[in-house]
């Protein structure tokens, strides 16, 4: 790794889908259906798409949908899998922070799977500001996080799993975020992947836990208008222990 190399250019090479197989395309259909049923349609940006699950997801629902994602080794990934094969001209490389659309050009813009929070405080505010861009008026956007009280109440330092002849062996700590605006906290996890013959790679990720109030106003700041606070891709409220915390805005 080269010394100037950030952490998510690092992550998300070769083995990543290897630590979450969970995230399939089962789930990316069932999480499609609840983008649909709170105003995900049209032209839909798949943001930080990764090798493009909840692209075809969306897709197969009617919409028409382009995926944007900074790993060359996921976009690759789309082109080899028997299923996202089949939209994966759809998906480009490019930086959350700059994209490569047209003011006004989508219906609607998803983050999810904690994808936000990966920059700090001005380069998280300069992906809002792309999104709030290329959103039409009134368009909808969806941020699918952590929820910060969940993490710190249930956090796991230390596991070790085997998944056939893979071995992920993942520790984790939380250190604090800078006061000003940005993540309250910072997620830290150092992920060891050991394969056939011990062959390991190993990588740190380090994602911003942003409270509530503090991403509201973020939004705001970039005309992006919360309309919406849920605990899951379900009927789950939002509360100190719910899973996830999915924000919907409209652009105002």
């Amino acid at each position: 790794m080269a010394a100037s190399e950030p952490w998510y250019v690092t992550a998300f090479r070769g083995g990543y889908r290897d630590v979450y197989p969970h995230r399939d395309l089962a789930s990316a259909r069932r999480e499609a259906a609840w983008l649909l049923a709170h105003d995900v349609r049209g032209r839909v940006l798949d943001l930080c798409c990764g090798f493009g699950r909840h692209s075809l997801a969306l897709t197969e629902y009617g919409c028409d949908v382009f995926g944007l994602d900074l790993s060359l080794d996921l976009l690759r990934a789309a082109h080899a899998d028997e299923h996202t094969r089949a939209i994966a001209h759809r998906l480009v490389r490019g930086d959350a922070r700059e994209l490569p659309f047209a003011t006004g050009s989508f219906d609607s813009v998803v983050v999810l799977f904690s994808s936000f929070g990966y920059f700090g405080r001005d380069g998280d505010a300069r992906m809002l500001a792309e999104i709030a861009r290329v959103l039409r008026p009134e368009g909808r956007a969806v941020l699918d996080l952590m929820n910060p009280a969940r993490v710190r109440a249930a956090l796991v330092p230390h596991s070790v799993t085997q998944r056939g002849e893979q071995v992920v062996d993942e520790r984790r700590r939380i250190e604090p975020g800078a006061a000003d605006g940005g993540p309250s906290s910072i997620v830290v996890k150092d992920v060891v992947l050991t394969g056939p013959g011990g062959v390991s790679r190993s990588w740190t990720e380090r994602v911003g836990l942003y409270e509530l109030g503090a991403l509201e106003r973020a939004l705001r700041a970039h005309g992006l208008g919360p309309t919406g606070v849920h605990g899951d891709f379900d009927a789950t409220q939002h509360s100190a222990t719910s899973p996830r915390q999915i924000v919907v805005v409209r652009r105002t």
